[in-house]
């Protein structure tokens, strides 16, 4: 005769997965995704003493791009200055096409690379090679030179004040990044770190390089793409002045690993003004941070519709795990055979045959 074991199974595994889902993935609450907004405001002030153009001063208008507000901007760390250009006749200097004579030179084409349209000359810049003469802004570009150490170093100080707002529309809940315990007075004073002052909204761009364990110069260099993000992740069941917000920070575009192609990031702009009835411009080719601040969020509250999905569905898995797992164990593993063993009992005794009972005759 065989027995069942009943403790054969123990379904702890099926507990636990049951325990994980409803507890610690909450699978009492409903969920909402955020609906956010980021306004910024870059402080700092720079200095730069150029030949070209002398000393400078650069504020936030100066070298943050857009000047205020975006949630996508960059901060200039370096750059080329190309002063009083003007349109007219001159040779390329750099990127440019290579000639030996005019006929290389074809008159009204623009090269892919060229810093104006051709005239059909070919003649020495002030290099020394023969590029073709162009009609463009003049004197052309030379953006050979990179300035290293970077010429803006003093960002590595400016401050990022960032402003968010995010709305849980399913359960009507509105939450800043400036949060209870900020006041006034704290962000006067305050600059953020992930230790000593996790909820100041003001952080500092040389922090966010020590975060990404680079050296601030070699981010301001060529430049660089870097992401901010805020992320907020809210137990609704308890008051809203729990729902705070977290900050971290990552490369974009991979970093800047040796070998990579274009790595950095620049962009050119230029200032025009009038000189003597000509139209005149100082070109810039600048280096910069770009900071993109990204708003990740998930708030979750009790509701009995989920509550109750997820009981019936941890019930469910348990009698259809168990079917599951004795046929596949019974009839598919190679030792089939042992589980069988260990599964039933097999018991074995002496039948007894059963006799006629005796009909008294009293």
């Amino acid at each position: 005769m065989t027995t069942r074991d009943p403790h054969s199974i123990t379904p702890s595994s099926q507990v636990n997965s049951s325990r994980w889902v409803f507890i610690y993935e909450k699978g009492y609450q409903s969920t909402d995704s955020t609906v956010s907004s980021v306004s910024v405001k870059v402080k700092g002030i720079g200095f730069t003493n150029l030949s070209e153009i002398g000393p400078r001063i650069f504020d936030a208008v100066d070298y943050a791009f857009p000047s205020q507000g975006s949630d996508s901007f960059v901060i200039m760390t370096n750059y080329i200055v190309t002063p009083r250009q003007s349109l007219k006749h001159c040779a390329q200097l750099q990127n440019s096409r290579d000639c030996e004579s005019d006929s290389d030179c074809a008159a009204g084409v623009f090269g892919r690379y060229g810093q104006g349209v051709m005239n059909g000359k070919c003649q020495n810049n002030t290099e020394g090679m023969k590029t073709c003469e162009i009609f463009g802004w003049c004197p052309a570009e030379n953006d050979d030179h990179v300035s290293n150490p970077p010429l803006l170093m003093a960002a590595e100080n400016f401050t990022i004040f960032i402003k968010n707002a995010i709305t849980f529309t399913a359960f009507g809940v509105s939450r800043r990044n400036i949060v209870e315990s900020v006041t006034k007075e704290t962000l006067r004073n305050c600059t953020y770190h992930k230790v000593h002052d996790p909820l100041c909204p003001v952080i500092r761009l040389g922090y966010i390089a020590e975060e990404l364990k680079e050296n601030f110069s070699v981010l301001a260099y060529k430049g660089s793409m870097i992401g901010i993000v805020i992320n907020w992740d809210c137990d609704l069941d308890w008051p809203e002045r729990f729902c705070i917000p977290t900050y971290t920070f990552h490369h974009l575009y991979g970093g800047l690993g040796k070998g990579k192609v274009s790595a950095g990031f620049n962009f050119r702009y230029a200032k025009y003004y009038q000189e003597n009835g000509t139209e005149m411009r100082d070109l810039y080719k600048v280096f910069g941070i770009r900071l993109d601040v990204l708003v990740n969020g998930k708030a979750g509250k009790f509701n009995i519709i989920p509550t109750m999905m997820t009981i019936g569905s941890g019930v469910g898995v348990f009698g259809v795990a168990t079917l599951v797992c004795d046929l596949v164990m019974l009839h598919m593993l190679p030792k089939r055979n042992y589980y069988k063993q260990k599964k039933f009992k097999h018991v074995e005794g002496a039948s007894v045959e059963s006799t006629p009972a005796k009909v008294s005759e009293d």
